[in-house]
């Protein structure tokens, strides 16, 4: 596979790889308890919830890729704009740009 070089070409990409509902719908959840855990560990000064930051982002989604969308998560070849792309999908579904089913995105 060629490397992508841009970012808004690598976005397309990565949302193909979340055809899946439930993939979605994961990645999603596993973003907004990565907001909550993070105002939480800020809030209550318990930097042990830091630890469990990742833990629930990637669990999510990579139940989600492993069990329901069946590939491998892009995180393992593109960690930064995976990362970016999984807020950025979070606040396109929160906003209404995208929707969980992908078959309804424009």
């Amino acid at each position: 596979m060629n490397r992508i070089k841009t970012y808004t070409e690598f976005y397309q990409f990565y949302l193909t790889e979340h055809k899946n509902k439930t993939c979605r719908v994961l990645h999603f959840i596993g973003t907004f308890l990565v907001f909550v855990l993070a105002f939480l560990a800020v809030y209550l000064s318990e930097s042990v919830l830091w630890f469990f930051v990742p833990v629930l982002g990637y669990g999510f989604a990579w139940v989600g890729h492993f069990f329901f969308e069946k590939n491998k998560p892009a995180t393992f070849s593109y960690p930064l704009w995976s990362l970016l792309s999984d807020f950025k999908m979070f606040f396109d579904i929160l906003l209404g740009k995208i929707s969980f089913d992908a078959s309804k995105d424009a």
